[in-house]
């Protein structure tokens, strides 16, 4: 469906209506004795229960068919897709960064490939990031995942989400979650290629702003979710992934069969163009933490199962600074990605669709080239445009697949991009030296030189 004719209902976190045919919704309850024009109604739960009002998350859908109405699945094989605990192979503490994958020749399926990840599906907490990429549509063939929400950073090509509450159509500069348990298919028109996030975690939610106050950052209102659209035939295979692996069954008609739907647990899309960024207009600049979209806490205050941060076009003014990211060691665990351009602390290397690691502690910044270019440049107000770059950062090391590690696209002279920097001069050409101690002289005394009363 051409993305002219594609309509949307805004807002973060809102409960919204919706009815693909007039008077399909029931009025004043949730599931009467007789649904409005037969329909089966069906709750879709993405939290306990018992969750605190504001994190609880539910839609009520009224569908042609129950949704239990499916034969069993079985076990099929699960292709280059990994999940937690990410054990295939011990996890360097090396600077990791990987050229763009060719496209995979099939549907979003059969295009999956799990770089790295973090905890597992069982204790829902951590997250996998895969890389997708497919040279066809998902034709008779519809996918759910029961292992955590999926976010979709496409890269190269648009794609058309077709969900059980309706579609999303992504291109690059806009972000797509499809939340836990949605079940869903992917057409395109043309090749694409992207970065997929698994949370196992909480789901993501806007950051808090403290001292920003209510204004900037991603706004609320710049969210879109779908209006409900449904297929009456179809059918065919349902792919699952339920506890890291891939089952399926055959459907004689097609999942998404929800005439009308409201609720708050909802697929949504965002373009990452409207992200007010802010930044310092005197001196020094922030922490990248000023750049978050969305945030899964992982239940320590402050602390993120995962937050999801990019690097759009924007100002540098700061006076008596070094604008580029400076270098760091971080606690924290990240893995970048490029979705076009340039990013400014890599002069060259770091390719639109490539990958980068920086894990726990692991020290890195800006390459040679770019600190030398940096540290001499004119400091005149400069607007960094035509770039693009994200980061999915988490308290949790990424831990590289047996096949990232092992794959032609990984840069095996990564760590070379350090190379080059000039010693410094200082104040004191080197430590001062020790004076030794006489041996000789605390033997004759007697006296023990390692053990002293």
């Amino acid at each position: 469906m051409p993305a002219t004719r594609m309509s949307y209902q805004s807002g973060f976190g809102n409960t919204f209506s919706s009815e693909a045919e007039k008077g399909a919704l029931p009025v004043g309850r949730n599931s009467p004795q007789r649904p409005p024009r037969g329909l089966y109604p069906e709750v879709l739960s993405g939290t306990a229960f018992t969750a605190p009002r504001a994190e609880n998350q539910s839609s009520w859908l009224y569908r042609l068919r129950p949704s239990a109405m499916h034969p069993p699945y079985r076990r099929m094989k699960d292709g280059l897709l990994r999940s937690g605990p990410f054990d295939e192979v011990e996890t360097p503490p090396n600077r990791l960064r990987w050229d763009p994958f060719p496209i995979a020749k099939g549907d979003f399926l059969q295009g999956l490939v799990t770089l790295a990840g973090s905890g597992q599906p069982a204790t829902q907490a951590g997250i996998a990031v895969h890389l997708y990429s497919a040279s066809r549509s998902m034709k008779e063939r519809y996918f759910w995942n029961a292992d955590g929400e999926l976010m979709f950073v496409p890269q190269q090509g648009a794609l058309s989400i077709f969900t059980e509450l309706g579609i999303l159509e992504l291109k690059p500069g806009e972000i797509g979650v499809v939340p836990r348990g949605v079940k869903f298919r992917i057409e395109m028109e043309k090749p694409v290629r992207g970065y997929l996030c698994e949370n196992y975690g909480a789901p993501f939610r806007l950051p808090e702003l403290g001292p920003i106050g209510s204004q900037g950052l991603a706004q609320a209102r710049d969210f879109q979710a779908p209006v409900a659209a449904y297929e009456k035939s179809g059918g065919g295979e349902v792919v699952a992934k339920f506890m890291g692996g891939l089952w399926h069954t055959e459907l004689s008609h097609s999942p998404l069969d929800v005439v009308a739907w409201h609720g708050d647990y909802v697929p949504y899309k965002y373009e990452l163009a409207r992200f007010m960024t802010i930044g310092t207009i005197s001196f020094d600049h922030a922490d990248p933490s000023l750049f978050t979209v969305l945030t899964s806490p992982s239940g320590q205050p402050g602390v993120a199962n995962c937050d999801f941060v990019i690097f759009p076009p924007r100002w540098l003014v700061a006076e008596d600074t070094f604008r580029p990211p400076w270098f760091h060691r971080n606690v924290m665990s990240e893995l970048m990605g490029l979705v076009h351009g340039v990013y400014d602390a890599k002069a060259e290397g770091f390719l639109p669709g490539g990958v980068s690691i920086h894990n726990c502690m692991s020290a890195h910044g800006p390459d040679a080239a770019t600190y030398e270019k940096a540290s001499q440049a004119e400091l005149k107000p400069q607007k960094i445009a035509d770039t693009l770059a994200f980061m999915w950062e988490s308290r949790y090391v990424f831990r590289p697949t047996k096949f990232a590690l092992g794959c032609p696209q990984l840069q095996k002279d990564y760590d070379k991009v350090w190379d080059g920097f000039r010693q410094k001069s200082g104040s004191e050409p080197d430590f001062p030296k020790r004076k030794r101690p006489n041996r000789g002289a605390i033997r004759k005394s007697g006296s023990d030189p390692d053990f002293r009363g």
